[in-house]
């Protein structure tokens, strides 16, 4: 139900603390009461007490200003509390959804949404959110103040009242285009945000392998001038919130300006008493107290309802069904219809694509991420248990996380497997140029470099020794003769078991028991690497690509 829309999930956030969102709106009303109260008290001391020169009254009403400017002093600090727990509240359980949400989608999660709108969403959403529970407070006391106000002034005077309700109008009707405006831009401004962000986490993750390759320069310019147009938009949306910041300043100060006026020709004709006189001048200034809260409570609203638009399209990112089916009780063949590709158990199966994408698609449907119509043996892959795929069947990430700790421990990382077994991985990866087992892992791998990164997350996955092992490029970030030494040293590692590669490498490809060649996702042709050389002129010039660049690079 959270999840319908911005205004239900809002509705959600204000319900789960409805006891205290009510406390919040009586101490902001009360709060606005007495501010609101105290001007009538000083026309009431003036007219009672100080014109006729009595003392009992003048006591008894000055009496009654110190008893409410008390209360105004102990409700603001209730008011303040209360307002502060009610956004913290609303900030942590956004937070809480969103993580829960995240650790529900797992490994599937950086398949669905980029880092860097995950980073967006955790430190500028959640409390864009937060802030828009502003309104159940404040901005319910400003209205109560605004009828209070009001229904003084119509006591006093009929003319008046009509006079302040005619300029509360108009307010509205000037700063309602400029806060839709307001929202417009604060749209596309979030939007231009979570771009840049995710380009920024990009360039961050891949800063050392852009230096190597000399592309630092080219993403800077990508950045520079994404971020110019984050700056653009900022610009628009500030242009926006100055108009309403000035004319929420300026209209109230022209309205008060205005009645004092009329009023004092009222007190002139003898219409109003000096203390009425008094009262008129101090509830229209009071005004400008809730015109404000009013005008910060719809700006917060309007940012908070554009965040939790983002915030709900991240909860609503589907999970994967758990499933329930049982899985084959051997090794069994996986089969993708939509692309044709067959991986077979005991085989080293490679994938050629010229779009790097259609082959991780394929892989990702393979080892059952996302939406999947493929078989394992002969159940659907989607309806067997997650846990037996998993255990099972490997997708190793090219991006997957490296967390800290000693080489042993990122090596085996949940597999309970010996120093031995630790050590066959990182040779049959080629990672024996990191030091010993107990050398320490930054997270994410930090001190390490790409290839290094790279080669780790490979012993990690052989160390796991699944029945299925799949991995798109697997050896991307390596030099040409480390990549020979893994080709070799990976059909020996998974000799009896079933893998399946995506490269454009002749090197790893050469070794391959069989090759398929994928046009626009769908498999062209299938073989071993010389007879696809031979038959497929496409195949040969994609392969005799990569193999000159790789010569050229050494």
């Amino acid at each position: 139900m959270r999840t319908r829309g911005p205004g239900r999930y809002l509705g959600w956030l204000v319900w789960q603390q409805k006891r205290r969102i009510a406390f919040g709106a009586l101490w902001s009303s009360l709060w606005m009461i007495s501010l609101a109260v105290t001007p009538y008290l000083i026309s009431q001391a003036i007219d009672r007490g100080l014109h006729p020169r009595r003392v009992g009254p003048l006591v008894a009403w000055v009496g009654a200003i110190f008893v409410v400017g008390v209360a105004n002093a102990v409700l603001g600090i209730l008011r303040h509390r209360t307002m502060t727990k009610i956004r913290l509240d609303g900030a942590l359980r956004t937070a809480d959804a969103v993580m829960a949400h995240g650790v529900e989608l797992g490994a599937a999660l950086p398949r669905r949404i980029t880092a860097g709108e995950v980073v967006t969403i955790g430190i500028g959403d959640v409390w864009l959110v937060a802030r828009a529970l502003t309104v159940t407070g404040p901005g319910v006391g400003a209205v109560v103040a605004y009828a209070v106000v009001m229904t003084l002034l119509a006591r006093v005077s009929g003319m008046l009242a009509l006079v302040v309700a005619a300029g509360v109008t108009v307010l509205a009707v000037v700063l309602g285009p400029l806060l839709h405006r307001l929202n417009s831009a604060g749209g596309e401004y979030r939007e231009r945000q979570g771009r840049l962000a995710a380009r920024l986490v990009d360039v961050l993750g891949g800063l050392r392998i852009l230096n190597g390759l000399g592309g630092k320069e080219a993403h800077l310019r990508r950045f520079a001038a994404q971020s110019d147009g984050v700056r653009a938009e900022g610009y628009r949306m500030g242009g926006a919130l100055s108009w309403i910041t000035a004319l929420g300043d300026g209209l109230p100060t022209i309205f008060l300006a205005g009645v004092t006026w009329l009023a004092a020709r009222l007190a002139v004709r003898g219409d109003l008493t000096a203390g009425e006189l008094v009262a008129v001048y101090g509830e229209v200034a009071i005004l400008v107290v809730p015109t404000w809260m009013l005008i910060f409570s719809a700006g917060d609203a309007s940012r908070g309802v554009i965040a939790a638009r983002r915030i709900i399209a991240f909860l609503r990112l589907p999970v994967e069904e758990p499933g329930s089916g049982t899985a084959p009780h051997g090794p069994a063949t996986l089969r993708d219809p939509e692309s044709g590709v067959v991986a077979e158990p005991g085989r080293l199966t490679m994938l050629v694509s010229r779009r790097p994408g259609d082959a991780a698609a394929i892989i990702d449907r393979l080892g059952r991420y996302g939406e999947t119509a493929a078989a394992w043996g002969p159940h659907r892959i989607a309806e067997v248990a997650k846990p037996a795929v998993r255990e099972r069947i490997l997708v190793a990430d090219h991006e997957a996380d490296l967390f800290a700790g000693t080489l042993r421990e990122v090596v085996a990382g949940r597999a309970d497997v010996g120093d031995d077994a630790v050590r066959q991985a990182i040779r049959s990866a080629v990672a024996t140029d990191i030091a010993g087992l107990d050398h320490r892992i930054e997270r994410d791998g930090r001190n390490l470099s790409g290839g290094q990164r790279q080669r780790v997350r490979l012993a990690r996955a052989l160390a796991a020794d699944p029945e299925m092992l799949l991995a798109a490029e697997p050896t991307s970030a390596v030099d040409a003769h480390t990549e020979a030494a893994i080709a070799e040293r990976l059909t020996a590692a998974r000799a009896g078991r079933g893998t399946l590669l995506s490269t454009t490498s002749p090197v790893l490809l050469d070794r391959a028991d069989v090759v398929i060649y994928l046009v626009d996702g769908r498999v062209a042709a299938s073989g071993t690497h010389r007879e696809l050389l031979e038959r497929e002129p496409g195949y040969r010039d994609l392969v005799s690509r990569t193999f000159t660049a790789a010569q050229e690079a050494l």
